[in-house]
């Protein structure tokens, strides 16, 4: 009896939390994504590994404040993917009190919202926003585009390929490659690196095809399956994103393409269901994490995503958001407000380890450029039940089994940014 009237005590106790938390006026995030057009489902899927790391933080109490707890609520935003509705959207995040916007899926929208807010928040510095960036991984973006009011919590393009390619460099089966990226500065930066880093580490492979194609107007992807084919490559590498990467895996699979693809982003979103068995032992992809790296409190916090979320169509988990929330809920913590200048302060040169909570083990925020460093999985696609692969991805039967960890220090670029800091 004492035991059922605690539990009813601490229902009770949550019940009326989750009540006087309601109550409270919210900390806003805003969403800006492409949730129509091409790529909605990569949209779709953020703005779920997103829903679910703020209802952690909500469940928990909420943001401690000195005026007391407050919740995060989050609004999303559709660009449909372009840069002009981008900017729309952000206005109107600006008109409803939005001070963190949240953005990734395409680089060419991120610069001109990284643009747009430094400009708004020299017009207006009390409504000061932040940028914070989950995967628009053009370097430029830390680099010569660097900002103060920017954040990314994905290593970039060249942090990327330089772990793929310290597979590549003890791969011998690997001498003739195909680049294939889509025609932005995302995707001409993925190929610039890739032709650079190839010189340098692989000198012996032969590039026999450099390809860029429309950004989400390709449905057939079976003429350039054919002209990887007819290169004869035995490789291709890409950044391919969304449906430009599982429409081309499915046409090399049709094709009969017996090469190995080097991806960014072939652990997810259709591409393992979409290239099938002929993908087992030769599609790789590059992450921050993935379903069978073996990390205990990771699994756990996916375990908890998976039964918020339990349609395999939804199982697409992207741990550096729920990162993202943390460390932007530690700075809000830690700066006792939510002015931006004064939360980024205290995002730059953040540690968030294992020790405070961090499922991923220690990560930084580099404070001269404001680049996340942390390690990166390459992972290559295997039969769910082998060895080293416990979980499939999205029910695919399919599988991800860790082929090397890199840490940061490994993966890490130096930078050449000139931050212009508020006075």
């Amino acid at each position: 009896m004492k035991r059922l009237s605690a539990c009813l005590l601490g229902l009770l106790m949550a019940v009326w939390s989750c009540r006087a938390l309601a109550a409270v006026e919210p900390i806003r995030l805003g969403m800006i994504e492409g949730l129509s057009g091409p790529f909605a489902n990569a949209g779709e899927a953020v703005a779920r590994n997103l829903h679910f790391a703020v209802a952690r933080v909500n469940a928990r109490g909420g943001v401690r404040l000195p005026g007391g707890a407050r919740p995060l609520a989050l609004a999303t935003f559709d660009s449909k993917g372009q840069v002009e509705e981008a900017l729309l959207q952000l206005k109107r995040a600006s008109d409803d009190g939005v001070r963190f916007i949240l953005q990734g899926n395409s680089s060419a929208v991120a610069g001109a919202l990284i643009d747009a807010i430094g400009r708004h928040n020299e017009r207006a510095p009390a409504g000061r926003q932040l940028l914070l960036n989950y995967s628009a991984v053009d370097p430029a973006l830390t680099n010569e585009r660097c900002s103060f009011w920017h954040f990314r919590f994905d290593a970039h393009a060249e942090m990327r390929m330089a772990a793929l390619m310290q597979v590549i460099e003890a791969d011998p089966r690997v001498r003739r490659v195909y680049l294939i990226n889509q025609d932005y500065s995302f995707g001409r930066e993925v190929a610039r690196s890739a032709r650079d880093m190839l010189a340098r580490w692989r000198p012996d492979v032969q590039i026999v095809g450099d390809e860029l194609h429309p950004l989400g107007r390709i449905r057939d992807f079976a003429p350039y399956a054919a002209k990887i084919r007819q290169a004869g490559a035995d490789t291709v590498i890409t950044g391919n994103w969304g449906n430009d990467l599982t429409f081309l895996v499915r046409a090399a699979r049709d094709a009969g393409l017996e090469a190995s693809f080097y991806t960014f982003y072939g652990n997810g979103l259709g591409a393992p269901a979409a290239i099938g068995e002929a993908g087992v032992g030769r599609v790789r992809a590059v992450a921050e994490w993935h379903y069978n790296a073996g990390l205990p409190a990771m699994d756990a916090v996916y375990a908890d995503f998976r039964q918020r979320y339990p349609e395999p169509r939804d199982d697409y988990f992207q741990a550096r958001m729920t990162v993202l929330i943390e460390m932007l809920v530690r700075a809000i913590e830690a700066a006792g407000s939510t002015e931006a200048a004064a939360v980024a302060q205290r995002l730059a040169g953040m540690r968030y380890t294992a020790a405070q909570g961090n499922p991923l083990g220690e990560v930084w925020m580099r404070p001269e450029d404001h680049q996340l460093q942390a390690p990166l999985y390459v992972s290559v696609m295997e039969r769910v039940g082998s060895r080293g692969v416990v979980r499939d991805v999205e029910g695919s039967g399919f599988g991800f089994r860790t082929e090397r960890r890199l840490e940061a220090a490994e993966t890490g670029r130096p930078s050449a940014c000139r931050m212009v800091r508020p006075g």
